[in-house]
């Protein structure tokens, strides 16, 4: 698979965007994946505000995995795992992140952050 490489704006619309083209660029079903790049653009939404430049890369490892990466240009904001209770509309990303995706993990530098995690499809 050739690897895929997107630089946008981290905003609400390009989310859709970012699925479908990982979706095709894939050619094959991938939920867990668009899950994963749906959790990770909303964190920087969220997180560091809309208008953000990211960078979305999609490999695969050589173990036949799917790579997903997301670089933001913050290298100082942490990702935090947390608690949401029953009644909390937030807070859950990283708990989907971690159920679907096989291991992740953050990558820093000082230019910013990288996040990623590795999919099976």
């Amino acid at each position: 698979m050739k690897p895929l490489t997107l630089e946008l704006l981290a905003v609400p619309k390009a989310v859709p965007e970012v699925r479908r083209a990982v979706r095709e660029h894939l050619g094959e079903p991938c939920s867990e994946v668009q899950l994963c790049v749906s959790e990770l653009l909303a964190n920087v939404i969220n997180h560091l505000g809309e208008g953000t430049p990211v960078t979305v890369r999609l490999t695969r490892t050589d173990g036949g995995r799917t790579r997903l990466e997301v670089s933001d240009p913050e290298a100082y904001a942490w990702l935090i795992q947390r608690r949401p209770g029953p009644d909390d509309e937030t807070g859950r990303g990283l708990l989907l992140l971690d159920a679907v995706a096989l291991c992740w993990g953050v990558e820093q530098a000082p230019g910013g952050k990288t996040v990623w995690c590795e999919c099976a499809l």
